[in-house]
């Protein structure tokens, strides 16, 4: 299973720091800005994309259906990619995501997401191309 880095662990959520609009994680993050930040870490190279446009991207990943760890889900309250929850699959069938409600990163077991009312549609997996 994927090791969280120690300074990616007491992230705050903070939702007007979002891909584009925010450089690092000490003043907190959004979802997708966490996870692309986490992604960074580890050496890819992440573009600043919102929910939507990382789903359509064909650029710089791809559609996965067999997970490995870094490769990023997204969920929904709704089957759509526009304003998707992001998280990053870090093995074991777990992932760790940052969200309001849990103020911090916390990292769940992928049925808990689908059996989460704001995250019951899973849409998928996204590998970013190395």
């Amino acid at each position: 299973m994927l090791e969280l880095p120690p300074h990616f662990r007491d992230v705050p959520y903070n939702a007007a720091h979002y891909p584009g609009n925010a450089a690092g994680l000490r003043e907190g993050a959004n979802c997708q800005h966490f996870a692309f930040e986490l992604l960074r870490h580890f050496g890819l190279s992440v573009p600043d994309f919102r929910s939507s446009e990382l789903w359509e991207d064909e650029v710089y990943s791809e559609h996965v259906a067999e997970l490995a760890p870094l490769d990023l889900l997204l969920w929904n309250h709704v089957p759509e990619a526009y304003g998707a929850h992001v998280g990053v699959f870090v093995g074991s069938g777990k992932a760790v995501h940052l969200a309001k409600a849990q103020g911090r990163p916390v990292i769940w077991p992928l049925r808990t997401f689908t059996e989460t009312e704001r995250y019951r549609y899973y849409l998928g997996a996204k590998r970013f191309k190395r």
